[in-house]
């Protein structure tokens, strides 16, 4: 037996060991985690009968929703994701991305979270970073029930208070 079917063949005799000694079943979905493996049959409660199973992208999006939210974040993501981001807000139809500039690895319990932020000038990049922190663990773990692990961020750029909003001051324009 080669190593490759040695690895099917544990493989599977685990997930049957599991289902037939009853104890939870373990599904495993691409880019996505198993939250809860339930029980089948009519003996188990009925909160418990069937699988809840979230994907990546569900993380990204609440994590991004949620950075967001916090006053001081100007914007998300590095310099050419935001650049085509704008490009894709002007295009008619186009919606915003809300997870431009979060990365995320989730596992069957927990996830850990990678952000990418553009902050005001002024803001204590300290307090905002601890605010942001705390209301993306507080609403990752209330909405998906996942623990969240770590959240990691990156200050890719201030936005200064002269900055434009769409670069089209003519005001201020040094040649004619």
């Amino acid at each position: 037996m080669t190593s490759k079917e040695h690895s099917v063949a544990t493989d599977t005799k685990t997930t049957i060991d599991n289902v037939t000694t009853g104890g939870p079943a373990r599904f495993d979905k691409p880019n996505g985690t198993s939250l809860s493996a339930g029980v089948t049959g009519a003996q188990a409660p009925a909160a418990d009968r069937g699988r809840t199973s979230i994907a990546d992208v569900v993380v990204v999006k609440i994590a991004g929703m949620a950075a967001r939210e916090i006053p001081g974040v100007h914007d998300m993501g590095g310099g050419l994701s935001r650049t085509i981001g704008a490009v894709r807000d002007r295009v008619p139809g186009g919606r915003p991305n809300m997870g431009r500039g979060v990365k995320v690895e989730v596992g069957e319990r927990q996830t850990a979270i990678d952000l990418e932020l553009v902050v005001e000038y002024g803001v204590s990049i300290t307090e905002l970073a601890s605010d942001v922190r705390e209301n993306v663990i507080s609403a990752v773990e209330r909405i998906t029930g996942l623990e969240v692990v770590e959240v990691n961020i990156a200050i890719d750029d201030v936005r200064l208070p002269d900055d434009e909003a769409d670069g089209s001051d003519n005001d201020h324009s040094r040649v004619a």
